[in-house]
């Protein structure tokens, strides 16, 4: 009888373990980019070979519907197409409404939306010109400014830090409980790791008074708390919100981008994740194009935050999640923002400083110029 009950047991843990990696594995893809920005390491060294390739791929998202009419063009801009992709996750939740308004024929631009799962599909057409925008993880952003020997410019941060720390167990509340522990991550040498290992040290410790478990992906992580809900896991959104809805015994314990801004102070950096670039050639010679996205993107990533289930429903419409309730639950902490000019400016170089002190490959092998920012002065 008590063999028959432990065996039951087991079964109800594996039952509740594969429900939970299925329903991540659905978010999984793009969504990684949430936290992960995909592999920085891997970007920095493929993309000289990535960016000879021919093909690419990334999938249109909107195909033939973004293109506003013949008359809104012509007044508001001169006709250009203006080409953007995307990762499909946080960094293009912003960007829901926006494109639901391109499709509807209401926006200023012409618009060609695309949507990748990893960054290391954008960076090649950016590189061959072959796209003109593009929201990416903020370290991919100064690889691709040095690959491209500054041939592009940064117009604004789309989004905040996404990064949670989650676990099931009690009396972990300041930062420094966390000497002694194990703590499941994802991607040795990715940026999460840097910023666990830069607020491990701003806290007066190093990896050496934690143990730190690398996972290859973020439903790896889940599937550990959901095994040991008194593990620790590292993970972005909505990752986050889809494991602590499966276990009610999970929950946040450390939101990094909060302790970020305890280190970096009112007047340091930002802890940021996804950033937008344009090439500069594309810039020069459609600047009013340029603008009239900002402000469009401006608007689009207000919406989202002002209304979240309408949100969810684009979000899963165009497949970045699987489920509304759990995209309408996680969309307001995945940190969606709008940064430009010198608020900008302030937020990513110091960011960018961090990540430069911890590995300077990481964002490309030297911090950017001063022309990276636009419109920064």
């Amino acid at each position: 009888m008590i063999e028959r009950r432990q065996t039951m047991k087991k079964k109800t843990r594996f039952t509740k373990t594969l429900a939970l990696a299925l329903t991540l594995g659905l978010l999984c893809s793009g969504l990684a980019g949430c936290g992960q920005a995909r592999n920085s390491g891997s970007a920095a060294e493929s993309l000289v070979a990535e960016s000879t390739q021919t093909e690419s791929t990334v999938a249109d998202v909107t195909a033939e519907s973004t293109t506003a009419s013949a008359e809104e063009t012509s007044q508001n801009t001169d006709g250009t197409v203006v080409r953007v992709a995307s990762l499909k996750g946080p960094t293009s939740l912003g960007l829901l409404f926006l494109m639901d308004k391109a499709n509807k024929g209401e926006t200023a631009n012409t618009y060609e939306f695309r949507m990748a799962t990893g960054a290391d599909e954008i960076l090649p057409l950016m590189v061959k010109g072959d796209l003109d925008i593009a929201l990416v993880p903020a370290n991919v952003a100064s690889i691709l400014y040095h690959k491209t020997q500054g041939g592009v410019e940064v117009i604004d941060i789309n989004t905040l830090g996404v990064l949670y720390m989650v676990s099931g167990e009690d009396g972990l509340t300041d930062f420094t409980d966390l000497k002694g522990k194990t703590i499941y991550l994802t991607g040795k040498g990715t940026t999460p790791d840097y910023v666990l290992q830069y607020l491990l040290n701003a806290n007066g410790m190093s990896v050496d008074d934690v143990t730190l478990e690398y996972k290859s992906e973020a439903t790896e992580v889940a599937s550990v708390l959901a095994e040991d809900p008194t593990a620790i896991g590292l993970l972005p959104q909505p990752f986050v919100t889809a494991a602590c809805m499966q276990n009610d015994a999970l929950k946040v314990i450390f939101d990094l981008n909060e302790e970020w801004n305890k280190v970096q102070g009112a007047s340091g950096s930002s802890m940021v994740t996804g950033v937008t670039v344009v090439r500069k050639e594309f810039l020069e010679e459609n600047e009013e194009a340029v603008k009239a996205f900002m402000e469009e993107h401006k608007a689009s990533a207000e919406a989202i935050n002002a209304d979240p289930a309408t949100g969810a429903a684009l979000a899963v419409e165009a497949q970045i999640v699987a489920k509304e309730p759990i995209a309408q639950k996680a969309i307001p902490d995945c940190n969606i923002t709008y940064m430009d000019k010198a608020e900008m400016k302030q937020a990513l170089s110091g960011y960018l400083d961090v990540l430069f002190h911890q590995d300077s490959l990481a964002i490309g092998g030297g911090l950017p110029e001063s022309d990276f920012y636009y419109d920064a002065e």
